[in-house]
């Protein structure tokens, strides 16, 4: 009978790890979980989404940092819903943080929403679009927060160097590296899975936004569109590599989300996904979550 042999795909190890309050990212730790719902719709709704999830992460064992935007500011149609604005957002993430004890992320497009947001997140994203935008990178740098820069889509992994040493500018290391997918035009994004291991030979953790990159931008038109189903195999794919951490949007009813719902993935089907992939990382990472 034939047998075959699977080798374990190590990615270099990282010296860099940053530590949160009760785990690390980075090094060779179990993936964290970052999600939520693309963008605050209500506070009722984000709410649940956070009860919801803190309870399904503590049964597997699994770090979570919640996420959800308070403005999505680079939609496809000036009639796109961007959500609820940066006083009421933050004051809503805010409450969030407090009554579920949890981590935030949430994302930044100005520079003049750094301070505020610095008072309440405890991880301030630099969209895609933005990555090179110096004075976004450097100004936010300057808070000794934890940052998160998505790679953009027009740009090889290599180029991220350059933002790196934009950030590092400040003396703050506290940086994350995220991979979405590239673009080549017409409505389409394409993960190139090379790109997690150089981007992680830069030095800092990485993380692998799973249903961003299977987004189709613009594809309907006046809003974006998404491919669902690869969410998933994609997933599993990048905690296979040895990931970081796993960026996941999520929504009760995703077709009928107000933003990203077509990539976005059923909160019904999160433990699944979990249960799929928590043995793919503890077996590449040679550790076994409690």
């Amino acid at each position: 009978m034939l047998q075959l042999s699977i080798q374990k795909v190590k990615m270099k190890k990282l010296t860099r790890k940053i530590k949160f309050k009760n785990f690390y990212i980075g090094g060779d730790n179990p993936f964290v979980l970052i999600t939520g719902p693309c963008v605050i719709e209500n506070k009722e709704k984000t709410e649940y989404l956070a009860f919801r999830i803190k309870e399904i992460t503590s049964k597997y064992n699994i770090p979570f940092i919640f996420k959800a935007s308070y403005d999505k500011a680079n939609r496809s149609s000036i009639n796109s819903f961007r959500g609820p604005g940066l006083e009421l957002g933050l004051k809503i993430l805010e409450d969030i943080k407090k009554r579920y004890d949890i981590l935030i992320l949430s994302d930044i497009h100005n520079i003049h929403e750094i301070e505020p947001a610095a008072c309440v997140l405890d991880i301030i994203q630099i969209p895609a679009f933005l990555c090179r935008q110096t004075d976004l990178i450097v100004e936010a740098s300057k808070t000794k927060k934890v940052v998160n820069i998505k790679k953009g889509q027009f740009m090889s992994p290599y180029d991220m160097q350059n933002v790196i040493n934009k950030f590092l500018s400040t003396g703050n290391k506290n940086l994350m590296l995220t991979e979405r997918g590239v673009t080549f035009g017409y409505n389409n994004l394409v993960v190139d899975m090379r790109s997690l291991v150089i981007m992680r030979e830069l030095g800092y953790p990485v993380v692998f936004d799973a249903t961003h990159s299977v987004q189709l931008p613009g594809g309907k038109g006046t809003s974006s569109g998404g491919e669902r189903k690869f969410v998933s195999p994609l997933a599993r794919a990048a905690i296979a590599i040895g990931i970081d951490a796993l960026y996941l949007e999520v929504a009760e009813n995703p077709d009928c989300a107000l933003c990203d719902g077509p990539n976005s993935i059923n909160l019904d089907d999160l433990s699944l996904l979990l249960e799929d992939i928590i043995p793919i990382d503890n077996y590449v990472k040679g550790k076994n979550r409690e």
